[in-house]
């Protein structure tokens, strides 16, 4: 990367390490120009007759304004990329009110920046309102504005919520954003991209760690040169310090600078994200900063994650659909897939075959336990027979040493089919069947339980080997219904393996060297569903443990899934999803390479709910009702719902669609019908249900 086209010189990265090590700082920090927050302070430093801004934690140093000034303002475009940058330093401080306002200029060869800062303290976060005047007397075409923090050393690793953790070091997929802090490195990212828009940053003090987080107000860039051309969000990885931005627009991914990564293994062009403002026009842009102590390495991203919540406040159902209709539709819809012959009774798939597929997209033990929970309120007399035969036929599935089958073909009487996370999620469905089942005077456990203890014993036999290392998070499935079943059976070599499970992966993920990973079986990266693997193996330890440490597991898990939840609502381009008047509070985003919003969330929709209850937190509790809700939306006439809501520059599908970056974002791909789509709905009701916290 050419030198002289980076925001910062080499030498720039040295002067502000310097400056951050205050050899040339007065030795007294003004108390009229210092803003306390919960855990920081904001301060205003008098530097060779300026100021600059730093944010302190303690006795630690953890964010700057970067030595050339507050203020960097681009007023060229080469190469596809911002050039010719021009800072500018406060000249004035002064106390307005509660705020601290600096204000400055940022002279171009067409005219000046008047620029100004205002800062405020509310709670635990720095508020700034940052406002750029244009005083030219002609349009500044080219623009690029911007917000940029400094870090006190390089190598910071950072976690952007829906997009990038702590590198993004697991597994091997094509095109997943990596970033490793090193000098040169830059990860930018349209703001509508992340579930939680904030960007992190962790790095190590001697033997501690330390954190920072912009937190930003996302919104569309105004007087861009794109339709849609919102302000994007990211990290800057220098030779001396690491770097947290908001650009006016550009991005950059994998070093392809305005490139966005737009389908499941490619990046795509994204380009001319620049700004032409008009002579007089005031741009302002709102972002919070915050800066913390980070108790373990892995942990830096926990603190912004609750702030963000604190500050969008993602809890209103207002407009949202019911439960009650979301689970007439869904249970509706559920039985347009049910199949039966001579051989087999169960739920399909897919619409276009019989297959009947245990776990993941198919989730055909699902619907089995869901109404036996939801039986009174189904009313449906077909329904719990439906649920017997279909786990009856489920349960004559073969074994082998990794397990059963979970395919099974009624045309062909055929059992295939065999991977941890299916297999994992159908032991689950059944554990909880047999549980709700024993209760039922008209329901037959009998073979169920046969098979689920087939199941345990091969599983809980693999995992107790000395030498069981499962490739990635995917066999945190098996943890839950091991504890269920050691319940169920009493078999202590099943809580054995669980506990060992569990502990394992803690090893593994808790310090996020590795983040979790591989729960997705079309994706090989960070992913929810592995971090949901985690939140459900830890939750099921702790509920039968009551060691804290499982709950302190658990709750790490929890905020990894958090992270991919999204908690705001993205505003959307002319489109279907502008004409549905689309929610996108309480979906969750897929993966770092599936970069698209699905139901699955819901899912885990019971466990967050749980975690509430454990750690006395109702704000966990109104989202989990917010997500299942708001997931709910676009349910047709039919009961039916696609995956694959394109709320960013990225899709899977579509033919033309997928290589232009114009036009993905609002669109929806609703053909794919199947059915964990509507069996996660039931699930999570049913759990809710037993719960006593359905309405």
């Amino acid at each position: 990367m050419p030198t002289q086209k980076s925001i910062i010189s080499p030498l720039g990265s040295l002067l502000i390490f310097v400056l951050l090590g205050m050899p040339c700082l007065a030795e007294q920090v003004p108390p009229d120009w210092t803003l306390a927050t919960d855990t920081c302070q904001l301060q205003i430093i008098p530097y060779e007759k300026s100021y600059c801004v730093e944010l302190v934690e303690g006795e630690h140093k953890t964010l700057a304004s970067p030595v050339e000034g507050l203020w960097s303002i681009a007023t060229g475009w080469e190469d596809n990329w911002p050039t010719n940058w021009r800072h500018g330093l406060p000249q004035k401080v002064e106390w307005v009110g509660p705020w601290v306002v600096l204000t400055g200029t940022v002279k171009t060869d067409l005219g000046d920046w008047h620029c100004r800062d205002a800062y405020i303290a509310e709670g635990r976060l720095i508020r700034c309102v940052r406002r750029w005047t244009w005083t030219g007397k002609q349009p500044a075409t080219a623009t690029t504005l911007s917000v940029r923090w400094h870090t006190p050393k390089p190598g910071a690793i950072p976690l952007l919520p829906g997009i990038c953790y702590y590198g993004n070091p697991s597994g091997d997929a094509p095109a997943v954003p990596k970033y490793e802090g090193k000098a040169g490195q830059e990860l930018l990212c349209e703001e509508h991209r992340y579930a939680m828009p904030f960007a992190s940053l962790e790095w190590n003090v001697g033997e501690h760690y330390a954190g920072a987080a912009l937190h930003t107000l996302p919104s569309l860039v105004p007087y861009a040169n794109l339709r849609d051309q919102w302000w994007s969000l990211g990290v800057i990885g220098h030779e001396h310090t690491s770097e947290i931005a908001l650009l006016s627009g550009p991005c950059a991914v994998n070093g392809q600078r305005s490139h966005v990564k737009a389908n499941q293994g490619r990046s795509l062009p994204y380009g001319d994200t620049w700004m032409a403002v008009p002579p007089r026009a005031i741009v302002e842009k709102t972002f919070y900063l915050e800066a913390y102590p980070v108790a373990a390495q892995g942990s830096g991203f926990q603190r912004p994650l609750r702030s963000s919540l604190a500050l969008f406040e993602p809890y209103d159902t207002g407009g949202l659909p019911s439960f009650d209709s979301i689970l007439e539709a869904k249970y509706r819809f559920t039985k347009s897939r049910w199949h039966e012959d001579s051989e087999s009774a169960g739920f399909r798939m897919y619409p276009h075959n019989n297959e009947y597929v245990m776990g993941w997209c198919g989730q055909a033990a699902a619907p089995g336990y869901a109404i036996l929970a939801l039986s009174e309120r189904l009313k449906d007399p077909q329904a719990i027979t439906m649920a017997q035969r279909s786990l009856d036929h489920l349960a004559t599935s073969p074994f082998n040493e990794h397990g059963f089958m979970q395919r099974y073909e009624p045309d062909a009487n055929k059992w295939s089919a065999q991977d941890p996370v299916s297999q994992g999620q159908a032991m689950e469905n059944f554990a909880r069947a047999i549980r709700i089942g024993r209760t039922m005077n008209a329901v037959d456990t009998s073979s169920w339980e046969v098979f689920l203890k087939q199941a345990c014993d091969i599983q809980a036999g693999r995992i107790l080997k000395d030498d069981w290392r499962p490739r990635s998070t995917s066999e945190g499935f098996y943890v839950s219904p091991l504890c269920k079943a050691f319940k169920l059976f009493g078999d202590p070599k099943y809580k054995q393996a669980a506990i060992k499970a569990a502990e394992h992966y803690a090893s593994r993920h808790l310090d996020m060297s590795e983040p979790y990973w591989g729960g997705t079986l079309d994706a090989r990266c960070e992913d929810k569903e592995g971090a949901g693997a985690g939140l459900q193996a830890f939750l099921a330890v702790y509920e039968i443990t009551g060691d804290r440490k499982h709950l302190r597991w658990a709750e790490h898990a929890l905020d990894v899934v958090l992270s991919y939840t999204v908690i705001w609502d993205i505003d959307m381009p002319p489109s279907r999803m502008r004409d549905h008047d689309f929610k996108t509070r309480g979906w969750t985003i897929v993966s770092a390479q599936n970069q698209h919003l699905d139901v699955y969330g819901v899912l885990f929709v019971p466990g967050i709910y749980r975690m509430g209850e454990h750690l006395k937190r109702d704000d966990l509790k109104k989202l989990a009702l917010v997500m299942y809700r708001s997931c709910g939306q676009l349910i047709d006439s039919k009961g039916s719902q696609g995956e694959q809501i394109l709320h960013t520059n990225f899709a899977q599908h579509g033919g033309d669609l997928m290589k232009n970056v114009q036009g993905m974002r609002g669109e929806y791909s609703e053909g794919w019908t199947v059915l964990w789509i509507t069996a996660h709905f039931l699930n999570a009701a049913a759990e809710m249900e037993e719960m006593g916290v359905l309405p």
